[in-house]
């Protein structure tokens, strides 16, 4: 009885044992499994964002032009002025092409009345404060601009203070060449009616060159002032020798050439016919002094 308890019990631990080893084995079996789909779904190394694909590369900011950092452009406020009617679709334009003006891209600085005019301030006298405070003035000319009472002013306030100076840029926009101020008419504009980009475009570039002359013409009017400042050193330096050579022994000296044929001449005289010169001289001399 006992020996069959014993067997029983060695029975049931063998097979206790086996059920483990193949619990065990099977949990190994399903992890190795989770293991290997989930390596199969991670990205690969030629997927990863830091790849050096030509997608992946960040793109090099675009560098401004070196004339926007000169100090010609930063004595006045702004780089251009926008003179445009108070219609709101004459408003909208004006809005839509200083944006353009001054994307971080191109980075002008743009005046607008409706933004940029200072509240309580008379109207005359902000606008023509932000004339004098900018390089360029841009005219939004349509038929409300040619209608209002204040552009017209504002134009012919620009005609008056440089009318050649290139520094107006004319803007046509849903207006016909009829009705085209004639005031304007001896200078070129950019029609904003067939493609806006472009216009805005050129009027970007009509900015950056004028800002371009402006530094060359003041390299230039330097240059010319260093010159003549330096041949007036040389003036003053020629009439300075000048003045030196009048009054100093030297300049009064008798030449080389007359030295060398005195010397020679007095070599050929004896000593005494020497001493009889010098006693004659010296008696003439006292003569000339009693007289």
């Amino acid at each position: 009885m006992q020996g069959w308890f014993q067997k029983l019990l060695k029975s049931r631990g063998s097979l206790s044992k086996q059920h483990n080893k193949e619990a065990t084995k099977g949990l190994v079996t399903s992890v190795s499994g989770v293991l290997t789909s989930s390596s199969s779904t991670l990205p690969s190394c030629s997927s990863s964002p830091l790849s050096s694909s030509p997608e992946g590369t960040p793109s090099k900011p675009q560098q401004l032009p070196t004339v926007l950092s000169s100090e010609l452009r930063w004595k006045r406020k702004y780089d251009i002025f926008v003179c445009h009617s108070s219609a709101q679709s004459d408003i909208e334009e004006a809005t839509r092409l200083v944006s353009f003006l001054e994307d971080s891209t191109r980075s002008l600085r743009c005046f607008l009345w409706q933004r940029d005019a200072c509240p309580g301030g008379a109207v005359c006298t902000e606008f023509c404060q932000a004339v004098e405070n900018s390089h360029l003035r841009a005219l939004l000319i349509t038929p409300n601009f040619v209608q209002d009472d204040w552009c017209n002013y504002m134009m012919h306030q620009v005609l008056t203070e440089g009318p050649m100076s290139n520094r107006m840029i004319p803007l046509l926009h849903s207006l016909s060449h009829s009705q085209y101020p004639k005031e304007l008419k001896f200078y070129y504009y950019i029609d904003l009616s067939r493609n806006p980009v472009q216009a805005y475009t050129l009027v970007n570039r009509t900015v950056l060159q004028y800002l371009e002359d402006l530094v060359k013409k003041e390299m230039t009017h330097n240059f010319q002032m260093s010159g003549s400042s330096s041949g007036l050193d040389g003036a003053d330096s020629l009439q300075e020798d000048k003045l030196i050579s009048q009054h100093s022994p030297a300049g009064t000296a008798i030449p080389l050439e007359v030295m060398q044929k005195s010397h020679k001449h007095f070599s050929d005289i004896s000593c005494d016919q020497q001493q009889q010169q010098l006693k004659n001289m010296t008696q003439e001399g006292r003569n000339l002094a009693t007289h």
